[in-house]
C-alpha cells in the first residue's frame, strides 16, 4: 500500500530527507519531532561531508548520490571543500585499503594512495609517528549542519510536509495504522522510524529488531589555537587510522574526535589529549574543551539500517548512521521514499536491511 498519509518520526537529518523525498513525490507527510528539529545528534557533528568511508562502498555509494545532492542545492548549503586524509602507520591498513580500492572506485569515490612525503604536504602539522603512507580522497567539505537541517525543512514544507516539532511519539501501532503523541493519536498508512537513538524501542513495536546497543553520547573536542601562537594551516580533515583520532580546522583551532567517549569521560579525554599530542606535536599542550555533545546511534558496523516490512500499514526504518548520517541523508531519504512507493532505487537496499549479509 502506497496512499494515504505517511508519519515521519525523528526530526534530525534523516528524517527531514525522507519528509522531503516523501513530500515530493506527492505523499501527504506528516513528520513528528520530540523537541526542535536538528535537535538530536544532528545538533552535535562536525559539520564534515564526505565520500571516502574505508571498508564500506555501500555507504560511500550513498555518500557520494548525497555530495552531488548537495552541491545541486546551490548556497542554500555551504560547501568548503578541504579533503580527507587517512594516515597510515601499519603495512596491514595499506593492505586493507589497496583491497578495498576496487570497489571504492565501483562506488564513485575518488581517492588514492599517497606517499608520507606528499601527506605531510598536505597536512604539515603531523609530527613523527611513523608514517607509512595515507589515503587521500578530494570529496570532503566543511559544511553547516544547521544550514542543512534548514534547507531540507523548507524544502519539505514547500513540497507539502507538515512538520510538528514538540510532539513526541509514545506509541506506534502498525496493525491499526495508528501513531500516539503526547498531543493525541493519528492515522498512518505508512510509518518511517527515523528517531536516531531512540529508534529501537519504535522498531520494536513494529516487529522489528535493530540491533543497536544502548544510545552512546558523541562529544566532539575544541582544541587551539596552538601554544606557539603559529596560525595553522588550512588542513584537510584528518583520520590517524590506527586510533581514530579526527580533526579539521575550526576558527584558529581544531575540532576533534575520537571514537566514542568512555564512561569515565576524563580518562578519555586524556587519551585524546595525549593521541593529538603525539600525532601534531604544535597542538601539544594546548587548551582542549568540550565542543558538543550528542547521542548518536551506532550500529554495530556503523553502517546504516534502511529498510522496511510489508502489511496494511506499511514500516520503515532509517537508523543505526553511528553519526554519518549528515553524509548519506540525502540518498538515505531516496531510498527510503524508494521502498515506500515501491520503486527500483539507485543504490542496492539489502546491503542496508536488517538481516542482511553486511560484510
Amino acid at each position: 500500500m502506497t496512499g494515504g498519509r505517511v508519519a515521519v518520526v525523528g526530526g534530525g537529518v534523516i528524517g527531514l530527507s525522507v519528509a522531503r523525498h516523501l513530500a515530493e513525490a506527492g505523499v501527504d507527510t506528516v513528520l513528528l519531532e520530540r523537541r526542535g528539529l536538528g535537535s538530536g545528534a544532528s545538533r552535535a557533528t562536525a559539520d564534515v561531508l564526505r565520500a571516502y568511508f574505508a571498508g564500506n562502498p555501500a555507504s560511500s555509494a550513498m555518500a557520494v548520490r548525497s555530495l552531488a545532492a548537495y552541491r545541486e542545492a546551490g548556497p542554500a548549503i555551504p560547501l568548503r571543500r578541504v579533503g580527507y586524509l587517512v594516515l597510515f602507520t601499519e603495512t596491514g591498513q595499506i593492505d586493507a585499503f589497496e583491497a578495498d580500492l576496487p570497489a571504492q572506485r565501483a562506488a564513485g569515490v575518488d581517492v588514492r594512495l599517497v606517499g608520507a612525503g606528499e601527506a605531510r604536504r598536505l597536512n604539515p602539522l603531523v609530527g613523527d609517528i611513523g608514517l607509512l603512507a595515507a589515503a587521500w580522497s578530494p570529496q570532503a567539505y566543511v559544511s553547516d549542519t544547521a544550514a542543512i537541517v534548514g534547507a531540507f525543512a523548507a524544502a519539505a514544507r514547500r513540497a507539502g510536509a507538515e512538520l510538528r516539532t514538540g510532539s513526541p511519539v509514545t506509541g506506534i501501532d502498525v496493525a491499526a495504522g495508528r501513531v500516539d503523541t503526547e498531543d493525541g493519536s493519528l492515522t498512518a498508512a505508512g510509518i518511517v522510524c527515523a528517531a536516531g537513538a531512540w529508534s529501537a524501542p519504535l522498531a520494536r513495536a513494529a516487529g522489528v529488531e535493530l540491533p543497536l546497543p544502548e544510545p552512546v553520547e558523541q562529544e566532539l573536542l575544541a582544541a587551539g589555537p596552538p601554544p606557539s601562537g603559529i596560525p595553522l594551516p588550512d588542513i584537510p580533515i584528518t583520520l590517524d587510522a590506527g586510533s581514530g583520532l579526527l580533526v579539521r580546522r575550526r576558527g584558529d583551532g581544531l575540532l576533534i574526535g575520537m571514537g566514542y567517549a568512555d564512561a569515565d569521560r576524563e580518562r578519555w579525554r586524556a587519551r585524546v589529549r595525549d593521541r593529538l599530542a603525539a600525532v601534531y606535536p604544535g597542538m601539544a599542550g594546548a587548551d582542549l574543551r568540550t565542543a558538543f555533545t550528542g547521542v548518536r546511534d551506532a550500529s554495530p558496523d556503523r553502517t546504516a539500517f534502511i529498510g522496511g516490512v510489508p502489511g496494511t500499514t506499511r514500516f520503515l526504518y532509517a537508523a543505526g548512521f553511528s553519526g554519518h548520517g549528515l553524509c548519506v541523508a540525502p540518498a538515505a531519504g531516496a531510498l527510503v521514499r524508494d521502498l515506500y512507493l515501491e520503486r527500483e532505487p539507485d543504490v542496492d537496499p539489502g546491503r542496508f536491511a536488517v538481516g542482511a549479509q553486511r560484510t
